[in-house]
This record gives structure tokens, sequence and C-alpha cells, in this order.
């Protein structure tokens, strides 16, 4: 049997305590608390305590004092262990604008989207670093009732969205999506490549689950799509969350049917090269080859298959 898969994102030290969720004046109290800390994010950038190519970069979270109550949309919860302060302290998200972020940090070079750099993060702020992230995108795309088109209202401390016209209520929504290391009768992997993308970059396929779809038939639906294979027995690997804007990953390995040919047919949409990749092939290639960023698990799933740690190009 092979190791677990390790996905980077799917850490986390955070109590989300939503039992607090509903309770009166809760900012007021947690104004009140000296170990009670925010996190602003700007345009979905957040400060670094240290460079984000440091060994151990995390998160730079401000003093309740510091950030104007007026930015807070939603309380985060709990810190279990981490970032050196008290356990149990609070942590709210502060969606901040031009102004106030530059008077934090007026060095526009300094804010980070933590797309590449995330997976250095602790379990305490990759975590955070994620919900605050899909909170923050879902709120500034549900600003609107889809019923009326009436501005919504934040409630239940971030978390609920009301409309005051029709008294709808949104809630935060995640929208899933399966991504597979697709495997043939070589034991070899199966990387595309979008046309988009710079020359010699290739990650494993990936695709939205459609309404009333199981993982299990997306994965085969997408891959048939993408690729022109048909596929079978796809295997859990592990899910971790992508907040680009709030989606959450559900990694899957299958293998080629037996009686697929293994011909390839980019649909020309989405992926514009296919090609199988084995491991020596991975080997003697890795110094040209662009792989996905070590917060993916599309890495994750990649170097599962290779069994062990790929130096690509991305990373010379």
């Amino acid at each position: 049997m092979s190791e677990p898969i390790y996905l980077p994102l799917a850490r986390s030290a955070m109590d989300r305590d939503y039992i607090s969720r509903k309770l009166s004046d809760l900012y007021g109290k947690l104004d009140a608390d000296s170990n009670t800390r925010v996190l602003p994010i700007y345009d979905g950038k957040v400060l670094l305590v240290g460079s984000p190519n440091a060994t151990k970069p995390e998160l730079r979270l401000f003093e309740a004092d510091q950030i104007p109550t007026d930015t807070y949309v939603a309380y985060l919860g709990k810190a279990l262990a981490g970032f050196e302060l008290a356990e149990g302290s609070a942590i709210i998200l502060a969606i901040i604008d031009d102004e106030l972020a530059a008077a934090l940090e007026p060095n526009p070079d300094n804010w980070h989207v933590l797309r590449r750099t995330g997976a250095g993060l602790s379990d305490l702020g990759v975590g955070l670093y994620s919900q605050a992230l899909a909170l923050a995108n879902w709120h500034e795309n549900h600003q609107h009732c889809p019923k009326c088109g009436a501005a919504t209202e934040i409630t239940n401390a971030g978390w609920v969205r009301r409309c005051p016209v029709d008294e709808m209520e949104l809630y935060p929504r995640t929208d899933p999506a399966i991504i597979v290391s697709v495997i043939d009768h070589q034991d070899r992997i199966l990387l595309g490549s979008q046309g988009i993308w710079e020359d010699n970059r290739w990650s494993i396929l990936a695709g939205f689950v459609e309404p009333g779809e199981s993982l299990e038939a997306a994965v085969v639906r997408e891959m048939f799509e993408e690729s022109g294979l048909s596929v079978v027995n796809p295997i859990y690997l592990g899910s971790q969350a992508w907040p680009f804007p709030y989606s959450l990953m559900v990694g899957f390995t299958a293998k080629l049917a037996p009686q697929a040919s293994g011909e390839l047919i980019p649909d020309g949409e989405e992926i514009e090269k296919l090609r199988w990749f084995s491991r020596e092939d991975i080997a003697r290639e890795a110094s040209s080859l662009l792989l996905p960023s070590r917060a993916t698990i599309s890495r994750a799933i990649i170097e599962h298959w290779y069994g062990g740690e790929i130096i690509s190009a991305s990373e010379l």
C-alpha cells in the first residue's frame, strides 16, 4: 500500500466556533479581548511576517484596535495553536480598501497572493488563509439577492447574507471539483497543458461536478470530455480547499479502461496538449518541466504517483 497523500491546504489548527456566530454584539465582545486578532485581506492578498520565500512564512495579523470595525466581514473562530498566540485567541476577517491597505503596508509588493507560497504556512496559517479567502470571495460575489436583486446584509458573524426584502438567506458556497491522475496499462500518468499556459507547463486533468452527479461519475465524464479516454475504478485520494474563488478539490486516481487504446484526443478548448509520462520521463525532463505549485493538490497527486519529490523547472 502506498503512503497516505500529503495535501498542503488540507491542514488546519482552527476551532471554527460556530456556536458563537449568533451571539449578540459578538464583535464588541471580541474587540474588548486583548487576545483578538484581525486578518486583513486586500484584493485577495495578505501580508506576511517575513519573506514569502522564507522556510516558514506566516500570515501577519493585527490587534483589533488597529483595524476599523466597519471592515469586519466574518468571525473565523479561535486559534488552537500557532502564531505565538494565546490558545483560543479569536480571529476576525476584514476586507479592506486601497486607502487602509496603503496605511497598513504602503509597498504593494508586500501584499501577497498565496497561490504559490501557501504550502509553506503553518497548519494554522494555511487553514486560516483558505477559510478567509474563500469567505472573502463569496461575500464579494453575493452582495445582491439572486431572487429580487436587493442588496443583501451580513448576519451570523459573516456566515449568512440575508435579503431584507424577501428574507432569503444565502450561505457560503463551495464548488466541488474532481482532479484525477489517469494511469495507463504501462503505469504512466496522463498530463495535459492548456493553451494559455507557458510552454512545457503540465498538470493532471480536473473539472467541476455537475448538478445531480456523483464524484465518481464526474471523474469518468470529465476525463472522457477532456482527453477522449474511458477510465474505470476511480479511487479517492483526498481533498483540499482551493479558495480561487471557493472550490473544494477532490482528488482521485483512475485506471485507463482495459479495452481503451490510450489514444489521446484533447478537447481543444480547455486542454490543448496531452501526453503520457513515465517515471523515467519525469526524472529525465524534470529540469525543463513546469509543474503545478506545491500548494496544489495536483502537484501532490503527481508526486504521490511518482513516489517522491520532483524538483521541476518551477523550483529551479
